[in-house]
């Protein structure tokens, strides 16, 4: 693994990394080294021998003046190269929350007791494996007398009707709008996530033959009864959190602007916003974050997993996930409030006064997701690269994965880094809503979106999950086994782009793969 921290200013360089690598070892003991065309740093080391090479392509800087140079299994954990030192502290005090186990209730250690009593994973880390992507069990694996759980591939719930304007869904009677796969002592688990894959084969316009694996999602041992008839499921995976506070950065014209564009093109392409509430900042705004853009900021999807996936209440969101029908869940232990008048209360009788994680715990773990660093571009000259994006774009993939942006302020400055305004980002998103076919369709409406739409993902880091978390399970649930598969399953506004790369030849194939894990 190497890193190398991106400063111009004189002997500004040096001091970062020793910044750098002071915290990040402290909070996840991470080896700090130069860019691997230089030697190997030496704690003697000379301010010069850290000089960065002169970039000669904008996009190398993914995050402007935040990236990072990194590679290996923690690149998707270092802070804006940019930051000062307290708020280096911050991000240290924030991963330690983000990567701690939190412990049920009650607990000597009340700053992380009141997991569950349904949950889904013990930390935030238990899904987001070192900042990066979840990945879902090997289907077979999930199907025997001894199933493998899912623990970074949930499934969401909802029924037909209409939702409430701050839920965007209308939950499940029993189960509620998650099913969560595990609970504390005295409580039943919810089920079990099985899965079921159908090959589905095709072949490229030059013969070569390819193989998708389609999943089908059946949800068993079902601890509170039977779910409603018309229950709707979405599997979401746990994505990669780097540049989240990047992208909250972009202005809403931008995102608006880029509607705009669209509409204006012949073709299908055209994208939506999803109009969200943020439950953090008590107000309507346009959905970033979730496979269907129903986040609307890192703050909201945080306290909301915390929520929903932990079982941590905040004031943000402060009654446990529990149905009227899972009674043992609401007799259950409830670890909110620090002092002896809150001893003894069940998770019928949580509050927002006396929540699980304080204020001051959530948004230092806000910040450090706020402040991860993209990683810097990785091979840019490669001639195979360069053609590469010359065919993304001809293939008009980059309408919706839009380059680049020029960041505003954030919504919430406190939680974020103070220089996050002005800089030059390279996400490759437009952050829209599109109709992307039946074959990816989940059937299931989250506020604006319909269940065709999803939420076009960024690519930066995309090239970096292998190295991060050893595989390259990409989409909404994984079921692609890396780039070129995920292309394949593209459709709706999207298939006149698959189309052509089914017509590319394989050289021009690998060129187009490599351009995305560039990125």
């Amino acid at each position: 693994m190497s890193v190398k921290m991106n400063d111009n200013k004189p002997g500004g360089r040096a001091q970062r990394l020793a910044w750098a690598a002071a915290g990040l070892c402290a909070a996840t003991a991470l080896v700090v080294a130069l860019r691997p065309e230089a030697s190997v740093a030496q704690t003697s080391a000379p301010a010069e021998a850290a000089a960065a090479a002169p970039v000669q392509d904008p996009s190398e800087m993914t995050g402007g003046d935040t990236t990072v140079f990194a590679t290996g299994k923690n690149a998707f954990s270092f802070p804006f190269a940019s930051l000062a030192d307290a708020e280096r502290t911050r991000f240290v005090i924030g991963n330690s929350f983000f990567k701690r186990n939190w412990v049920e209730a009650p607990a000597s250690t009340r700053l992380r007791d009141g997991l569950g009593p349904h949950f889904i994973a013990r930390s935030c880390a238990g899904c987001h494996v070192m900042d990066g992507r979840g990945e879902p069990p090997e289907f077979h694996r999930t199907l025997g007398p001894d199933p493998e759980p899912t623990v970074a591939l949930l499934i969401r719930l909802s029924v037909p009707g209409k939702a409430d304007p701050h839920a965007g869904v209308v939950p499940e009677p029993t189960y509620g709008d998650q099913f969560n796969n595990a609970a504390v002592q005295g409580v039943k688990p919810e089920g079990i996530v099985r899965i079921h894959g159908t090959p589905i084969k095709g072949r490229f316009a030059d013969g070569t033959a390819y193989e998708l694996i389609q999943p089908r999602y059946e949800l068993t041992d079902l601890g509170y009864g039977p779910m409603a008839k018309d229950v709707m499921l979405s599997p979401r995976i746990a994505p990669q959190v780097v540049g989240v506070g990047l992208i909250e950065a972009i202005a809403e014209a931008d995102i608006l602007a880029n509607v705009q564009e669209q509409a204006a093109l012949a073709g299908p392409i055209k994208g939506q916003v999803n109009r969200v509430w943020d439950a953090y900042g008590q107000r309507e705004a346009i959905g970033r974050f979730g496979w269907k853009a129903n986040s609307p900021s890192v703050a909201h999807q945080t306290a909301n997993a915390f929520s929903g996936d932990m079982g941590i209440t905040s004031r943000i969101f402060p009654n446990e996930n529990c149905t009227p029908a899972q009674k043992d869940c609401l007799a259950a232990p409830h670890g909110g409030g620090l002092d002896k008048s809150t001893a003894g209360r069940t998770a019928a009788q949580a509050r927002a006064d006396a929540p699980e994680i304080d204020d001051k715990t959530l948004d230092d773990v806000i910040f450090y997701q706020a402040t991860l660093a993209p990683a810097a571009r990785r091979n840019i000259n490669d001639s195979a690269v360069k053609l590469g994006q010359r065919l993304f774009a001809q293939a008009q993939c980059a309408v919706c994965h839009k380059p680049s942006y020029v960041t505003g302020p954030g919504p919430f400055p406190r939680l974020t880094a103070k220089n996050i305004a002005g800089q030059k980002i390279w996400p490759y998103t437009d952050l829209l809503l599109h109709d992307m076919g039946p074959a990816l369709a989940d059937g299931r409406p989250d506020f604006l979106a319909n269940g065709q739409q999803w939420r076009t993902p960024p690519l930066w880091g995309i090239g970096l999950i292998q190295d991060v978390n050893g595989h390259q399970r990409l989409l909404h649930d994984g079921r692609a086994r890396g780039v070129l598969e995920a292309i394949l399953w593209h459709g709706g506004e999207a298939e006149q782009a698959k189309q052509q790369v089914l017509n590319m030849g394989a050289p021009e194939r690998e060129a187009l793969v490599k351009f995305v894990e560039s990125l």
